[in-house]
């Protein structure tokens, strides 16, 4: 069973910074698309950021320009550079990655931006 576990959520103040790592059990190059979603409260879950195979990478209205998909092969994980953090980024980041057509889902890593 392939396994996604995200780190490096936190508390931070509005203009700041966070990484996200999200590393694999499984062969990264198994995955069609690995990705980041968020959920904030009371809100469905949204796409945040994707980074395919072939390194085509697709990334929400509301963090273009602030926030960088990226991932290191050698090391399984997909990162989440995610600048210039606002409160409405507040939220629970969950990592995904597709495997033809099966999902597979981090437990989560909540983000909160709070002055």
């Amino acid at each position: 069973q392939v396994q996604l576990v995200e780190s490096g959520g936190g508390l931070v103040q509005p203009g700041g910074s966070l990484r996200l790592s999200c590393t694999t059990s499984g062969n990264m190059l198994s995955f069609n698309t690995m990705g980041w979603y968020r959920q904030a409260p009371g809100k469905q879950r949204e796409l945040v950021a994707s980074l395919t195979r072939g390194d085509i990478t697709n990334y929400a209205d509301s963090v273009k320009g602030r926030f960088t998909i990226s991932r290191d092969n050698a090391k399984k994980t997909v990162y989440l550079q995610m600048n210039s953090l606002a409160p409405e980024d507040t939220a629970v980041y969950y990592c995904y990655g597709r495997i033809v057509i099966r999902d597979f889902w981090g437990q989560g890593t909540q983000v909160t931006v709070s002055s």
